[in-house]
């Protein structure tokens, strides 16, 4: 094989990524085109087609349609894919919104998304998705794993998502509670039943790149056992990270049993040590997370920790089938909500 010298092995390199660059850009911009043509189909028969007919005769002509195209297309054009338009189109009525969405994602993201109901959990999703800029597959798995049912702003009411979503949209800057999470999934941490807050640490140390994809976007690590010297006590946060989206430092202390009102006490206290020494001028204020085996929910409003800066969360080292978590979750969210409308009426 042939070397070539040192300067014409950059300039190859360099065509080299020319290319790719136009290759990316090229197929990102086919794929903008496709998405808007599959809207502009399935909008075209809802309006001159189907609008207001029976449901007999839609079924015909969609079938009549498709059979029609695949002789003139090839492949690619069959029922189901006239099924993707129509949904698109009514999933999407506004051609704005497509017009936003194909820059950003591809259409296997949008068709995943479209077969969402739920506007709002679709909306979560649309969002993170573009803040984060995962893969069709990772958008999948992070559905698979219930991530908007695990978000702490799940248990928000309906406005207040849709505020924090908005926000995002337009300044690009997430809510910590789009970001927080409760429960935390830590099955990949192979910890038995009985294990020590330690040990529960170094496990997360030893898988410290699946704790961070756990934890979302932005985490960045940065000490274990950070020690806080106040007036003459030592005191240590057991893992200190930073996230770049919120801007802000975030403790996480670690407790291997249930949240008890004490720990609040303490998590403040090291709240205002990072704040006072740690904290950057442009940087917001540090979050605490109580990361623990169990909740008491009554003790947690009453403490009003929302207002301190401090989400407690359970974590899980077994997940339980995905049924039984999706009710748990649901029943938590739907408890959550009717607390807060109850607050709400009272004040």
């Amino acid at each position: 094989m042939n070397h070539l010298p040192v300067s014409d092995a950059v300039l190859v390199a360099d065509i080299r990524q020319l290319i790719d660059s136009a290759r990316q850009r090229t197929a990102l911009a086919v794929n903008a085109e496709l998405t808007l043509l599959y809207w502009q189909i399935g909008r075209r028969i809802q309006d001159e087609v189907l609008k207001g007919e029976r449901a007999a005769y839609g079924q015909q002509i969609v079938q009549t349609l498709a059979a029609q195209l695949t002789v003139a297309y090839g492949r690619g054009w069959g029922e189901k894919q006239i099924r993707h338009c129509l949904r698109a189109a009514e999933t999407f009525p506004d051609e704005a919104i497509v017009s936003a969405l194909r820059g950003q994602l591809s259409w296997t993201h949008i068709k995943t998304l479209m077969y969402l109901d739920d506007p709002i959990k679709r909306d979560f999703y649309i969002e993170l998705c573009r803040l984060e800029g995962w893969s069709s597959r990772q958008l999948q798995e992070r559905m698979n794993s219930l991530l908007f049912e695990r978000s702490a702003i799940s248990r928000k009411p309906d406005e207040t998502i849709r505020h924090d979503l908005q926000t995002l949209r337009k300044e690009n800057q997430p809510s910590p509670d789009l970001l927080l999470k409760d429960p935390y999934v830590l099955d990949f941490l192979g910890l038995n039943d009985r294990y020590l807050e330690k040990d529960l640490e170094d496990a997360i140390l030893r898988e410290i790149e699946q704790f961070l994809l756990e934890l979302g976007a932005g985490f960045t690590f940065v000490a274990r056992q950070k020690r806080l010297q106040i007036d003459n006590d030592d005191f240590y946060i057991d893992l200190l990270f930073y996230n770049r989206k919120l801007k802000r430092l975030v403790a996480i202390d670690l407790k291997a049993g249930d949240f008890r009102a004490e720990h609040k006490g303490q998590m403040e206290l090291y709240l205002r040590w990072l704040a006072k020494y740690e904290q950057e001028p442009d940087e917001n204020p540090p979050l605490g997370i109580i990361l623990c085996a169990g909740k008491k929910q009554e003790q947690i409003e009453l403490l009003e920790l929302d207002a301190s800066g401090i989400h407690v969360a359970e974590y899980l080292t077994v997940l339980p089938p995905r049924e039984i978590l999706q009710a748990k979750l649901h029943q938590s969210i739907a408890s959550a909500r009717r607390r807060l409308l109850s607050d709400k009426e009272d004040q």
